[in-house]
């Protein structure tokens, strides 16, 4: 189908992806796991796939005007994206200072364990669980299992811990999943949490 410009000469319809083709594009950009740490942000990143998928259909087969506001829809929609894609790679990824994994070198496994116990016996979760996985990690640094790099994650340490311990695997990926989410989402932590993490420490710590 060609389209008429306004002044009456015929154009070449404007190029748009297949329904699969867009869907595709965008999740091919949005499985980086930078996008994933955020759960209500994740959430609202889907929604936004599917209506752009459901605009893509509509201009598949729409009548030419409605194909092109279908079009214009579908644009703001996937500038949407990338500006939910832009926070997400941005605010929870921050490594630096106070919220890095380890930001201070020279405290010690137990240091950062004293800090989690101190933290829980004062019902302060959050701060339990945060220095609770930071000892954890102090801790497999201290015996040659973890590189101290500067802006490994905590996901980063539970996969390289995988290999040494296979039947915690879960648990550390939890512990992972827990740490990012008190520590650059904001959701504070239950005290069954934080003691889950330090019940980790403990047996990461008896395991040689």
């Amino acid at each position: 189908m060609r389209w008429a410009s306004p002044h009456g000469s015929l154009l070449d319809p404007p190029l748009v992806p297949t329904p699969d083709e867009g869907r595709d594009l965008l999740r091919r950009e949005l499985v980086d796991p930078a996008y994933h740490r955020d759960d209500l942000l994740q959430r609202l990143i889907d929604w936004l796939v599917r209506r752009v998928g459901d605009v893509l259909d509509a201009a598949s087969t729409a009548p030419p005007l409605s194909a092109l506001a279908a079009m214009a829809v579908g644009f703001a929609l996937v500038v949407a994206l990338i500006w939910l894609a832009t926070r997400a790679r941005t605010a929870p990824g921050r490594r630096d200072g106070a919220e890095a994994l380890l930001p201070d070198a020279a405290v010690t496994a137990r240091e950062w364990r004293e800090r989690a116990e101190r933290a829980l016996a004062e019902e302060r979760p959050s701060d339990a669980l945060v220095h609770g996985f930071r000892a954890l990690a102090a801790r497999q640094v201290e015996r040659g299992r973890l590189d101290a790099t500067p802006g490994t994650t905590a996901h980063e340490v539970a996969q390289v811990l995988r290999a040494a311990y296979p039947t915690r695997a879960d648990a550390m990926a939890e512990g992972a999943r827990l740490f990012d989410l008190v520590l650059y989402g904001d959701r504070p932590a239950t005290l069954e949490q934080a003691r889950s993490v330090l019940a980790l420490d403990d047996e990461l710590a008896g395991t040689r």
